[in-house]
């Protein structure tokens, strides 16, 4: 069964006719099904395949006609998809690998055993599709080596306009998105682009080499992250990058929509390490993953709360001679902890900003000193009025907590500053600087200033 896409509203799944669905599954009753989801879109029919179980999600696929319900498991998230595939044998999942693009078939044979890996290899009809997969695993999956795909429309220089027309056909074949035509030498290396205006308004008789581009070529090679191929395709607007080796020599391409899901992939990675969890877990994972991921960061979190509980103690005898500075904890430990978070993820931000000049640390460093230096005495003003008010005009303590304040919005935001720019030294995600990891480093610190202020001062 083919899905058609007429012009409608958007899809919204209900229960009422997700249980139609089920009901028409147990009933074998397949002619209404497919009449029930021939007019949808394929990212329609996967989010009704995220709630079905394996085997009814087994019997909705294998209704559908075999590039779309390749499309559907190409699009399925990555947890889900290991889930589904369970249900399949190595030759029905041939089938489907045969009809998607060499990088996404990769992905999809990378989270199998090695076993199901190889026979899903050994059983493919595209010979070519093969190869290409067998090239491609070698790379990081995380790299432009990993995020390329082998398809793509390439000439040689050497070729007349009419030779090149008919080579596009003959690869648009085997490539579903054509943006641009490659153009190589008999090494096979990059020599440019061709568009395909220019192919269609050549004269007959015209050589390639003649109406191709050389100038405007960008390309990467095999080894660059995936963080600086998406900075330059985001920089020069491409919809699509060509990837080359060492030699020069053209061996893939990467599209748009592939550096969208790894962009995605990447800021929810990120995200979730600000938040501490340590494991990419999604909301209907099990209740361990869940209580796994989260455990770690909350551990953490707890040893340095009582750290600071056994430095308050420490300053026992402070307290009970003048109660009232104990009521000014939690603004030293909020305040601090939110200056270090917002430092911080500027910071990370700005790391993550490859496009503009790579500002000198000294720089970096001057400007939060400046804006902290501003805020610090901002806050620290508003405070010591704050305190005076409330405490019936008590001038030292409004002063002990305004200087305190003072001290830990400035160490909060070198603190914030310094730390992701240290961890990306070092090679480590900076994003763990701007969650529980600076708010619980930063409450210790506030804590201790503040009581040492309080011990030179009252």
């Amino acid at each position: 069964m083919e899905v058609q896409n007429p012009q409608h509203l958007p899809f919204e799944l209900t229960k009422e006719f997700l249980n139609e669905i089920q009901a028409l599954i147990e009933q074998d009753s397949k002619e209404e099904l497919i009449a029930k989801i021939e007019d949808l879109f394929p990212a329609d029919i996967t989010s009704i395949l995220y709630e079905l179980n394996g085997q009814e999600s087994k019997y909705l696929v294998q209704l559908l006609e075999v590039k779309v319900a390749a499309e559907i498991i190409s699009d399925l998230d990555s947890d889900d998809r290991i889930k589904f595939l369970k249900n399949f044998t190595s030759q029905e999942i041939a089938v489907y690998i045969n009809e998607i693009d060499s990088d996404d078939a990769v992905d999809i044979l990378n989270e199998q055993p090695v076993r199901i890996r190889e026979e899903v290899i050994a059983l493919l009809k595209d010979r070519v599709q093969a190869r290409y997969i067998i090239d491609l695993m070698h790379y990081d999956e995380d790299c432009a080596g990993g995020l390329m795909q082998k398809e793509l429309i390439k000439i040689n220089v050497k070729q007349t306009v009419t030779e090149c027309v008919e080579e596009i056909r003959r690869q648009a074949e085997e490539v579903e998105k054509v943006y641009s035509v490659y153009v190589v030498d008999d090494d096979g290396q990059l020599l440019g682009t061709v568009s395909l205006k220019k192919i269609i308004l050549a004269k007959r008789g015209s050589k390639i080499q003649d109406v191709f581009d050389s100038d405007e070529i960008v390309s990467v090679p095999t080894y660059m992250s995936g963080e600086e191929v998406a900075d330059i395709m985001q920089k020069y607007d491409l919809e699509a990058i060509p990837v080359v080796n060492i030699q020069g020599r053209l061996l893939g391409r990467i599209t748009i929509d592939d550096v969208v899901d790894f962009i995605t992939e990447s800021a929810q990675e990120d995200i979730q390490v600000m938040a501490g969890i340590s494991e990419d877990v999604e909301e209907d994972d099990s209740v361990w993953l869940l209580v796994r991921s989260r455990l770690p960061w909350l551990i953490g979190g707890m040893v340095g709360s009582f750290l600071a509980a056994k430095l308050i103690e420490q300053f026992d005898s402070a307290i009970s001679l003048m109660p009232t500075i104990s009521a000014f904890i939690p603004l030293i430990g909020s305040t601090g902890g939110n200056v270090g978070i917002q430092s911080s993820s500027l910071i990370v931000q700005s790391l993550a900003d490859k496009s503009g000049l790579d500002t000198t640390f000294g720089k970096r460093l001057k400007k939060v000193i400046v804006v902290a230096l501003i805020n610090a005495l901002i806050a620290g003003c508003f405070s010591f009025a704050c305190s005076f008010l409330v405490d019936n005009g008590d001038t030292m303590l409004s002063l002990t907590v305004a200087i305190s304040l003072f001290a830990v919005v400035m160490l909060a935001s070198l603190m914030g500053t310094l730390t992701p720019l240290a961890l990306n030294q070092l090679k480590i995600n900076p994003a763990v600087a701007s969650g529980p990891f600076i708010t619980t480093t930063n409450d210790i610190l506030g804590y201790g200033v503040y009581f040492l202020i309080v011990y030179l001062l009252l």
